[in-house]
């Protein structure tokens, strides 16, 4: 019940319906009470909120590296967030309550640097040896870095190597934590332009089991 004060035209305190009136410093004031809906979530709903969670996990494993990957593609808004729109447009596969990520379409960079052509990846002893073929060709050039990332989807967590590569090398390796022995890891690989403004669509490598041998 609420309680009129100063007449019809005061305020009022306690609830009317879904309004409740209140006092602060003095202040009359008033708030709707937030509406009750019995199935607030819609089928539609339901499946753009686990598109969102899906790919909000993916990235968020690896922040820094999407900072860099979707740097030219954020215009008035985060990298993150560019990011998130592209990949939940893109990066999903399947319907109802098998909706999952679609890794191969997936993109943890995006932009007009020519990538490459052929990868490779192998795994020994905790080890991941990842290889690509350096040609260049377009707007490439030798010098240009090369960013190798794995995402373990059983862990939720992401590594990338940190040491500088170039395209001309055409193979390195990342060591892998002990804890993911025996997972199933999704790997991408990314150039930047040596001056750092320009940089690649990313390109699927495959995914890898990690083994201890």
């Amino acid at each position: 019940m609420g309680i009129i004060k100063q007449g019809i035209l005061g305020g009022f305190s306690g609830k009317v319906g879904n309004v409740v009136g209140a006092s602060w410093k003095g202040i009359d004031y008033i708030r709707s009470l937030p509406s009750s809906v019995r199935n607030p979530r819609t089928p539609k709903q339901v499946k753009q909120r686990t598109k969102f969670s899906l790919v909000q996990g993916f990235l968020t494993s690896m922040t820094p590296f999407i900072r860099i990957g979707f740097k030219n593609y954020a215009g008035g808004q985060t990298a993150m967030n560019a990011a998130l729109s592209y990949n939940i447009q893109n990066g999903i596969i399947g319907e109802g309550a098998d909706i999952d990520l679609d890794y191969p379409n997936l993109l943890v960079s995006r932009g007009s640097l020519f990538s490459t052509t052929n990868t490779s990846l192998e795994c020994d002893y905790g080890e991941v040896t990842f290889g690509w073929q350096p040609v260049v060709a377009g707007n490439a050039s030798v010098e240009d870095t090369v960013k190798f990332l794995m995402f373990n989807p059983a862990k939720g967590e992401s590594v990338y190597n940190d040491k500088e590569l170039t395209r001309s090398q055409s193979e390195s390796f990342v060591d892998v934590p002990s804890t993911w022995v025996g997972d199933t890891v999704e790997c991408y690989l990314t150039f930047i332009s040596e001056d750092g403004k320009e940089v690649s669509n990313s390109k699927y490598m495959g995914n890898i089991e990690i083994t201890e041998e």
